[in-house]
């Protein structure tokens, strides 16, 4: 039994899965903030689901967490988690140290990617290639081909979100201007169309279908990004499938078939972008899936050399 947790910026959420590939119920609880805070939601999430699955920490097979930030995967180490108030903390061995069994740390975007690929192709090494298109309150990707993550040399991978598309737009928090997080991410819908729902991306796409002028072309700006960032991913990795992930995946088949009818567009007008069907690699994920939690139980079984 693997345990798998992903520690967002506001809830946690763990799963446990089988040796036979089942899929345990998920658990969530709120995240702390700060570095102390988020090893106590670890152990408290680990002190949860072993209650749970009766069993103690050392019974699992592996442990693995997904969090955000620039993670070492070698060491445990996370770095930059803005969004829980962490600049630098060890966490795989502080969890270690008080478990008493090996912990292993992923970036939970690429945790996603290798959880999202397992749950939506099953378990094993394949040979087709996957791009995880990360869309919350940033955008990131996660790369999987052959079953295995690709990292890259320095563990940056599909961080196309900091790829500049407009030298003339909004700095991005990164220090850059007019990347493409500024275009196609929740937060530059929620600067563009401030709104009180707790997914603005939604009420912004009922109010585009409704006619509001204001709506359709903040819409079609967003829509136009995260077509650019499928056509980045085919063009740069030439994955098999990209899959969309992520808050705004909850949009669904409007946010779908937007992206696919863009990437026509294109297609319709480049015979060498319609020779390589974009629209047709695109899918996006399936509602209530634990990609990122499935994706962290299975990095736990993943011995990285240490840096």
């Amino acid at each position: 039994m693997k345990l798998g947790i992903d520690i967002g910026g506001t809830k946690t959420a763990a799963v446990v899965l089988g040796s036979d590939g089942t899929l345990s119920d998920q658990v969530r609880m709120p995240t702390g903030f700060g570095p102390e805070e988020v090893v106590g939601t670890a152990l408290r999430t680990v002190a949860r689901m072993s209650e749970l699955a009766g069993l103690e920490p050392g019974g699992f097979e592996s442990i693995g967490i997904g969090v955000p930030g620039a993670v070492d995967a070698g060491t445990g180490r996370v770095e930059h988690a803005v969004n829980l108030g962490v600049a630098g903390l060890d966490l795989g061995p502080r969890l270690a140290d008080r478990l008493g069994v090996a912990v292993r740390v992923e970036n939970d975007v690429k945790a996603a990617a290798l959880g999202a690929d397992h749950l939506l192709h099953g378990a094993g090494t394949r040979d087709a290639s996957m791009a995880y298109l990360n869309l919350g309150t940033g955008l990131a990707a996660g790369i999987v081909q052959g079953g295995r993550l690709l990292r890259g040399s320095r563990g940056i991978a599909g961080e196309i979100g900091h790829i500049p598309v407009d030298p003339h737009g909004l700095e991005c928090p990164c220090g850059q201007r007019g990347c493409l997080e500024t275009v196609a991410s929740g937060s530059a819908i929620a600067r563009a169309w401030p709104s009180t729902d707790p997914l603005p991306a939604r009420e912004l796409f009922l109010a585009a279908d409704a006619g509001d002028g204001a709506a359709i072309e903040v819409r079609d700006r967003f829509v136009g990004g995260v077509a650019a960032a499928v056509r980045l991913l085919v063009l740069t990795v030439d994955v098999d499938e990209v899959v969309i992930g992520g808050g705004l995946a909850a949009l669904g088949e409007p946010l779908l078939g937007g992206t696919r009818r863009i990437l026509e567009g294109w297609a319709a007008g480049s015979a060498f972008l319609g020779s390589i069907d974009l629209a047709g690699r695109v899918r996006i994920i399936p509602p209530g899936f634990p990609a990122a939690a499935v994706g962290a139980a299975l990095v736990g079984g993943i011995a990285w050399p240490k840096s």
